[in-house]
């Protein structure tokens, strides 16, 4: 059994848009797969009624996405841009590995978000990660140690947003 998380979900403006646009939309569809249900209950013992339990299955499973999404629209929290020059949830921040010697890799971006958006592929970090919470509360020019795996690799801050 797993427990709910009651807390709240940090989100960007634009995941809450996406959330309340995915619910109007399951809310549209929920009259037709009424419907569906309705009609395939009237072919018989619904017992055996592969049909139904098809179309029962539907509708019950937009309405547990409906509930689901209402109750995360419920506990989200917007995630703002940084105003203060400090890394927080919703700052994007240009980092760069910071090496002894020779050439360092091109910097690299990724935009602070609650667990809920993470992408690394696409640069968007947890503040809950390694990387994302040792980041946190950080400045240009701070030089942040984080603990991987592998060892502790250093990284200087370049730019905050």
């Amino acid at each position: 059994m797993q427990m709910r998380d009651e807390g709240p979900i940090y989100l960007t403006p634009e995941a809450i848009q996406r959330l309340k646009d995915k619910r109007a939309y399951l809310n549209t569809l929920l009259p037709n797969l009424a419907s569906e249900a309705q009609r395939t209950a009237s072919f018989g013992d619904r017992s055996e009624n592969a049909e139904y339990k098809d179309a029962k299955g539907k509708l019950r499973g937009a309405q547990r996405e409906i509930l689901r999404i209402t109750d995360q629209l419920k506990r989200a929290v917007a995630i703002k841009p940084s105003a203060n020059g400090k890394i927080q949830i919703g700052s994007t921040v240009v980092i760069q590995i910071r090496v002894p010697a020779g050439t360092p890799p091109p910097p690299q971006t990724f935009q602070i978000v609650g667990p809920d958006e993470t992408n690394p592929d696409r640069g968007r970090i947890s503040f809950k990660s390694p990387l994302g919470s040792a980041l946190m509360g950080h400045v240009v020019g701070d030089v942040v140690m984080v603990e991987t795996a592998t060892g502790t690799t250093k990284w200087i801050v370049l730019e905050v947003k």
